[in-house]
């Protein structure tokens, strides 16, 4: 009984449609798996019927970067009402910010006379997410670079001549959008950047949990994370990551989080939640325990 709360498809910077995903999910024996596309919840009815024709429990979730005190971080949004007008709204403002990205990228790198479109990067991306992968997959298609990590070392990393700042929302207005839309809020991968130093004031806003089990987590790093939030109270998720092809081999499968996790990821939910999704009701009053 293994999940892996920390996925992503074509529908952000993934390679795997939600056809696939929930495929490879099933190859790897996975009992519930959350998809957590980079501002965006438009993959979710796909994925929750691709899940449903596995047997897969399905939680609707996004991944939102956000700061606190100049510190960015990502913050993971389970068990979302996908409906949320006010979700809606933000994901769609940040949507259109990560398009402006993409041409400003492609606009520095003309500069420097490298052979790229912006069409190059949306024909490719086809998405209303797109990020550097989808840059750095075209630089390939252009015979620019040989691979990522050639493209995000010399243009796309931070201080590389591609490089734009990605816009971010507060803490705080994650926080408070994740939770209106009646989701957890979860900071994903605090080993990976600065963010551990934004527990506190996380913690304060009224985070629900740390993502401890990460597939670049080392063993002792997920061990002090699972402290840490044992220590306050906060619920405890892990995932793979998983973006198919995009970062090399696959990643799902990496990371197995027992399923009692998820039971206590739903225990913490509001007593009405289920209530506030018509369609999470109706399948669950059909017994079919797809949420």
């Amino acid at each position: 009984m293994f999940t892996d709360l920390h996925l992503h498809t074509t529908f952000s910077d993934g390679t795997y449609s939600p056809e696939e995903l929930a495929s490879e999910a099933r190859r790897f024996g996975l009992v519930a798996v959350a998809l957590t596309d980079h501002d965006t919840v438009e993959g979710c009815t796909r994925m929750r019927t691709a899940c449903e024709s596995h047997k897969i429990e399905f939680i609707p979730a996004t991944e939102l970067t956000a700061e606190v005190n100049g510190i960015e971080l990502h913050m993971l949004g389970y068990f979302l009402d996908v409906d949320s007008p006010k979700l809606l709204e933000e994901m769609k403002r940040f949507q259109e910010g990560r398009t402006e990205r993409i041409k400003e990228i492609v606009s520095r790198l003309r500069q420097l006379n490298v052979p790229l479109e912006e069409e190059d990067v949306f024909g490719l991306a086809k998405c209303k997410s797109p990020g550097r992968p989808h840059v750095a997959r075209a630089l390939i298609q252009r015979k620019v670079c040989a691979n990522l990590d050639e493209a995000f070392e010399r243009f796309l990393k931070k201080n590389r001549p591609g490089w734009v700042p990605k816009q971010k929302m507060s803490a705080e207005d994650a926080l408070e959008i994740i939770h209106d839309a009646g989701g957890l809020a979860v900071l994903a991968h605090p080993g990976l950047a600065r963010s551990e130093e934004a527990i506190p004031a996380l913690i304060e806003g009224g985070i629900d949990g740390i993502e401890c089990f990460h597939s670049r987590h080392s063993p002792a790093c997920c061990e002090y994370y699972v402290s840490v939030a044992e220590e306050h109270n906060l619920l405890i998720t892990g995932g793979s990551d998983c973006h198919g092809m995009n970062k090399g081999k696959p990643l799902i499968g990496s990371i197995k989080l027992p399923y009692e996790y998820v039971r206590l990821l739903k225990e913490r939910l509001a007593p009405d939640h289920y209530a506030r999704q018509p369609a999470v009701s109706a399948a669950l009053n059909n017994g079919s325990g797809i949420i």
